[in-house]
């Protein structure tokens, strides 16, 4: 786990699993930022069960399952990631990569951030 993920969860009961993974091993780990973080259940970091290799579109479909409510903040109604969310596997952009084809493996870990717009 980067500094970063450690950092994300330093509180206690942030961390949480789907109840049927392996093991951290056997997992992807997912950041989220504390907005997105009180959509499921104020976890920063969970940690989702995944084969051997999967795409980032197979661990939103995991996260949206039991957290619908996040789902819905990081995609729209056809599932497309919305424009002002960024998501990033081991710090690269999936955008410059293969999207949400972009493979992830367990032990990697996906961020999940919201852009800020201000003025």
């Amino acid at each position: 786990m980067t500094d970063r993920a450690m950092s994300a969860a330093s509180s206690p009961g942030d961390v949480a699993g789907t109840g049927s993974e392996t093991g951290t091993g056997q997992s992807v780990s997912v950041v989220l930022p504390p907005v997105l973080a009180a959509l499921a259940g104020d976890r920063k970091l969970l940690r989702l069960p995944v084969p051997d290799m999967t795409t980032v579109a197979a661990v939103l479909d995991l996260l949206g399952r039991d957290n619908p409510v996040l789902d819905r903040r990081i995609r729209d109604e056809t599932r497309a990631v919305r424009r002002h969310v960024n998501l990033f596997v081991e710090g690269e952009d999936v955008r410059d990569l293969d999207g949400v084809s972009t493979e992830i493996r367990p032990g990697q870990e996906l961020f999940i951030i919201q852009s800020v717009a201000g003025g």
